[in-house]
């Protein structure tokens, strides 16, 4: 979202005045912020609330404002789709929306419906390439797709 400076001056300079007499008040270093690359960042419909990622309109009530949210990381695996080599697949993240995304890793015959993921590497900026997540919890044997 572009940010701008609303502040205006005068003729007279007074706001670089003012701003040279003022001392501004200590704040308190921020916590570090996670390192690039592994925020996933989704958008909340601003009429329904509905999580989604990468929408251009909300699926449940067809509305094109959103507002962005950071998650958390963590989701459950789904299911699988496309070939072994792609290892890609369908994850339900905790804050609601669907992902489709490729596990890191480990082998594609290891990762299990319900396996518990976490995301390593979100996509590019631009949309090229897909999350990748890596194992945390592996699903019970019964829960596996095969």
């Amino acid at each position: 979202m572009l940010h701008t400076d609303t502040r205006e001056t005068t003729e007279c300079g007074e706001y670089e005045a003012a701003a040279a007499t003022t001392t501004a008040p200590a704040v308190p270093a921020a916590p570090a912020a996670p390192a690039a690359g592994h925020e996933l960042f989704f958008q909340r419909c601003l009429w329904c609330g509905t999580p989604a990622y990468r929408r251009s309109f909300c699926r449940a009530c067809g509305s094109t404002g959103f507002r962005r949210e950071r998650s958390a990381g963590a989701g459950a695996v789904v299911r699988r789709t496309g070939h072994a080599p792609h290892h890609t697949w369908f994850v339900a993240m905790d804050e609601g929306f669907n992902l489709l995304c490729q596990v890191t890793g480990t082998e594609p015959v290891v990762v299990g419906i319900g396996a518990r993921v976490r995301v390593v590497r979100t996509a590019a900026p631009v949309g090229q390439g897909l999350p990748v997540v890596e194992l945390t919890h592996p699903a019970t044997s019964p829960e596996r797709w095969w």
